[in-house]
């Protein structure tokens, strides 16, 4: 998903109306080029391996959430359709609800870091656990929503959840257009240049873990701004008021809804090895991104504006080849139409 120069916290924002909003977390490229039979060879090596190990091992509960104190239990049996999310936050939540809503009768379990919110993901129908271990099972679907930020080895975290993955569906990470180069605006696409190894450690952590996912034979979702009514850059801004930033600068948004719709959608195409984005194609300035929100009159507060006149600009995302790959649009073909569509 694509980062913001500042952190964005969650403010307690006022709408001027009811605004319903659902549960709610952004794509990225392969630096390392790949024989074209890398994906099916990989496929075939895994699944054999998989299947050797699974073929005598006995049926065990998988990070059922009696194991870290929280009532609750699950099947010793896994479904052909069951999900783990390594990180149910906010899009991780999102991505639970939908997927529960397309596979009814499935199971979904959820890794998290600490015990803090496994209360919240039992009342959503999720089975918590801690992550950091070996499931006594492996998936046909995991996810990875976990931000980086949270642990000291990324690109492990990763390799420890595609171990998690049985080969049989799909194992996805979710990284963020932020790695590809380009800071004057340009257009970008899911084959543009990355930024190269070594020229910024927050993109190396980002790549590397990237890359420890197509290793597995994972895909990787690119994900440009997540927003939703209460959370985004805009929230941010608005709570600020002023912000000292140039106002030309290019951001690519997408909503938590349409990012959950099309992890769920790879997930089902059941790829192997591939780099996706996902963004609206309706790239903005930050100046129209707050010109919008000042103008629908769904928020009790005013934008007063940027003040800043230097600094990197951004880049203009373009995911139509994604689209065509995967036939999935956008609930939210833009910013502008999901503030039409608020209540």
């Amino acid at each position: 998903m694509e980062r913001f120069t500042t952190p964005i916290p969650r403010p307690s924002l006022v709408l001027r109306s009811r605004t319903p909003f659902f549960l709610s977390r952004p794509p990225r490229v392969y630096p390392v080029a790949r024989p074209q039979n890398f994906s099916f060879h990989l496929k075939e090596r895994r699944r054999s391996r998989i299947s050797m190990s699974l073929s005598g091992s006995s049926p065990a509960a998988i990070g059922t959430s009696h194991d870290v104190g929280v009532k609750g239990s699950s099947s010793s049996v896994v479904g052909e359709k069951d999900l783990l999310i390594v990180g149910p936050g906010v899009l991780g939540r999102m991505v639970a609800e939908k997927w529960r809503q397309e596979n009814p009768g499935c199971q979904i379990f959820g890794q998290t870091m600490t015990t803090d919110h496994h209360d919240e993901l039992v009342e959503v129908g999720i089975v918590p656990s801690l992550a950091g271990t070996k499931a006594a099972h492996q998936f046909p679907y995991v996810i990875f929503c976990a931000p980086a930020s949270q642990t000291a080895d990324y690109p492990g975290d990763v390799r420890l959840a595609a171990s998690n993955w049985s080969g049989e569906g799909s194992f996805l990470f979710t990284s963020s257009t932020a790695a590809y180069e380009c800071s004057d605006n340009g257009l970008c696409n899911e084959d543009s240049p990355v930024v190269p190894i070594g020229a910024s450690p927050r993109m190396d952590v980002l790549l590397k873990a990237e890359n420890a996912a197509l290793d597995a034979g994972g895909c990787v979702l690119r994900l440009a701004g997540l927003y939703k009514v209460d959370r985004g850059a805009h929230v941010y801004w608005l709570e600020k008021g002023s912000v000292d930033a140039r106002p030309d600068h290019i951001l690519n948004l997408i909503h938590y809804e349409d990012a959950a719709s099309l992890s769920i959608a790879i997930m089902q195409n059941k790829f192997w090895g591939r780099i996706f984005v996902g963004c609206d194609n309706h790239p903005l300035s930050r100046q129209e991104i707050m010109d919008f929100v000042n103008q629908s009159g769904k928020f009790n507060k005013k934008f007063q504006g940027f003040t800043g006149t230097d600094g990197p600009l951004g880049k203009r995302m373009n995911n139509s080849r994604t689209r065509a790959e995967i036939g999935w649009e956008p609930k939210y073909a833009s910013f502008l139409d999901f503030l039409r569509q608020i209540d």
